[in-house]
């Protein structure tokens, strides 16, 4: 795990100037940047990525076009495909680039944390089951 800590230290100084993001650990003990809750990013640890590299949210539509633009540092594999996230080389990203990166990753997991937040608590709005003696 000192192998992520140490890749994550420059993607956790940028991604908490963010408001609202703290540095967390996932169950497997991987540093994740997350959101008002929400995972914005975090080292890939999938097998089929690639070492050093970080997987950040994304949109699909984005997505394609970044990897379209700048395939040696952007990439997706066939397990994170269906989520809507893109991978990132790190030694590809320049300081601004990073910047640039988790910016985007931020809005959309706060627009992700913000809908969750409207969203009536578990439970609510379901039909009240009598529980039978």
């Amino acid at each position: 795990m000192r192998r992520h800590a140490d890749e994550f230290e420059a993607v956790k100084r940028v991604g908490l100037t963010f408001d609202g993001v703290e540095a967390v650990r996932r169950y497997d003990g991987a540093p994740v940047l997350k959101a008002r809750g929400c995972f914005m990013a975090g080292i890939a640890s999938h097998s089929s990525a690639e070492p050093r590299t970080l997987v950040v949210r994304s949109e699909f539509e984005n997505r394609a076009l970044m990897i379209e633009d700048a395939p040696d540092t952007y990439y997706v594999t066939d397990y994170y495909e269906r989520y809507p996230v893109v991978l990132a080389r790190l030694p590809a990203l320049t300081r601004e680039g990073l910047h640039d990166l988790l910016a985007v990753s931020w809005r959309l997991t706060m627009a992700k944390a913000g809908k969750s937040r409207r969203q009536p608590a578990s439970g609510a709005g379901k039909p009240h089951r009598r529980r039978r003696r």
